[in-house]
């Protein structure tokens, strides 16, 4: 089944309607992050019924705050993990290579070889890297998609990240991971790609009175409720899980991350990439991104309590963050220097281990006494195969007739050979738009009606005035944060959301 995958509110109106006239399908998913859009995607390339349903926004959780990295499992890989670290190779290498290769690219990563860092250390992070060419090798992952690491000179370490420490330093240790351009936008094309297989996407929807077969579904919008029925119910909910299932138990994580200009750094071309002093397998990354932006992080602190909508760093993680990237700069930046701070809560399932940075990301398929099914844990990188999972899992169960998985194999909506991205060429297009759209990119400046569609929202943010009405006519903007915080990323820095929320206001009462 192909349908449009253009989301809009008229769709979603006409969608929720039909929902609930007929009052049943084969599988509802609650949840619209990147485990919920996956699972969706999943089900109906399947050739099941599927709705999703989430309360607030594509990607408004957990899936919108990560560092936009799709890693290789390298950290599994030395905590003695192999399935993990091999598995999140195989998966990072399917999105590179067959879903989402206009959405991720490779990413350099920067070790600075400074007196700091002692020949142990240095010998360790050396026998890390090569252990992750050989991970990309058992994934299949070609080196001509992620080159295999090397070390380089003073020169080349400092042409790369220009403000690292001069003095003393001994060149650098070079790899290579998987680098989203957007969290955010990998959900969108994930859920776009599900609407085009047949798949309701219905956000502002709340799920109350959830059972193994049947939900209460409430119009935030509009405040209309109705029951479905389903044959299999999908908890995705991430960090929210325990509220949709009181029998699961979670341990939330905090990271977090702060935004500065890239000028400070000297527009990066790698991630400067630092150990923690006193850790054996972890880092911080200074890591170069869209809009000119550069997102240092991140932490990993206990985040017990009631789950927050959206989560909020504390001075200690700043303080934190500053001090370790500190400790490879050549002149040390200061709280005045950050332009933006976020954080988000993993959803890792509690196995009473003593640290949240010791607790496996491996992710887990609950059912509940009512039947309910529950995907928890896991991470980004992995969200195919935990869709993969948690499905095999719900048509066994429910002896639900479908087809086997396609979604290693499946283009998403942007990447060439999905039916909408049907680009011959992109020559004489922005970088920043393909780079969003990929193969899509011509229909988004085509499909525009408004003023100046090419022309920048604002004055110095490389975002296209074109882009804020695709979002809301094909990508299901409802409101002002939809376009500036998740659509695109502006809003991450509070200046630059200031000056395109009145541009944003205007698209959407021209266009919603």
């Amino acid at each position: 089944m192909s349908v449009p995958a253009a989301l809009s509110a008229s769709r979603r109106t006409a969608e929720l309607a039909a929902l609930a006239d007929e009052g049943r399908v084969d599988v509802l998913v609650i949840g619209g992050g990147i485990t919920g859009a996956g699972v969706a995607l999943d089900a109906a390339s399947r050739g099941l019924s599927v709705a999703l349903v989430e309360k607030h926004d594509l990607a408004f959780g957990t899936s919108r705050w990560s560092s936009k990295l799709v890693h290789g499992g390298l950290r599994y890989l030395a905590t003695g993990n192999v399935g993990i670290a091999r598995r999140s190779a195989v998966e990072r290498g399917i999105l590179m290579t067959r879903n989402a290769p206009h959405l991720v690219r490779a990413m350099p990563q920067l070790v600075p070889l400074l007196p700091s860092t002692g020949r142990a250390q240095r010998t360790l992070v050396r026998t890390g890297f090569v252990a992750g060419d050989v991970l990309r090798r058992l994934a299949g992952t070609p080196s001509s998609t992620l080159p295999r690491s090397r070390r380089i000179s003073t020169a080349r370490a400092v042409e790369m990240v220009p403000v690292v420490r001069r003095d003393g330093l001994d060149g650098g240790l070079l790899a290579y991971d998987g680098q989203l351009i957007d969290d955010a936008r990998l959900v969108v094309a994930v859920a776009r790609t599900a609407a085009q297989h047949g798949a309701r996407i219905l956000t502002r929807v709340a799920a109350s009175t959830v059972t193994g077969d049947s939900v209460r579904l409430t119009d935030r919008r509009c405040g209309q409720s109705f029951s479905v029925s389903a044959r299999a119910v999908i908890n995705a909910t991430g960090v929210w899980a325990g509220e949709v299932d009181a029998s699961i138990s979670l341990r939330p994580s905090r990271g977090t991350h702060l935004v500065f200009d890239a000028a400070l750094f000297g527009h990066p071309r790698a991630a400067l990439t630092i150990p923690i002093p006193g850790e054996i397998n972890r880092f911080v990354f200074a890591m170069p991104e869209q809009l000119g932006r550069v997102y240092l992080g991140l932490t990993d602190e206990d985040a017990p309590g009631p789950i927050p909508d959206v989560a909020q760093p504390t001075s200690g993680e700043v303080r934190f963050l500053l001090d370790t990237v500190n400790t490879v700069l050549g002149a040390a930046l200061g709280e005045r220097d950050v332009s933006g701070v976020y954080a988000g809560l993993r959803p890792l399932v509690d196995t009473g281990a003593g640290r949240t940075a010791d607790i496996s990301r491996e992710h887990a398929v609950i059912e509940s006494p009512s039947g309910l099914i529950s995907v928890i844990g896991g991470k980004l990188t992995g969200y195919r195969y935990m869709a993969e999972d948690v499905l095999d899992r719900a048509v066994a169960c429910r002896h639900l007739r479908a087809s086997r998985c396609r979604t290693r194999d499946l283009p998403l909506v942007g990447a060439f050979g999905n039916p909408v991205s049907c680009a011959s060429t992109l020559e004489g297009l922005p970088p920043s738009l393909v780079a969003r759209y990929g193969a899509e990119s011509p229909a988004v400046i085509a499909a525009a009606t408004c003023d100046r569609p090419t022309e920048p929202v604002a004055d110095g943010i490389d975002v296209l005035r074109a882009e804020f009405e695709y979002a809301v006519t094909h990508e299901c903007a409802l409101e002002v944060d939809d376009i500036v915080d998740r659509r695109t990323r502006i809003g991450l820095v509070e200046a630059d959301r200031q000056r395109v929320v009145g541009v944003a206001e205007k698209f959407l009462a021209e266009f919603g």
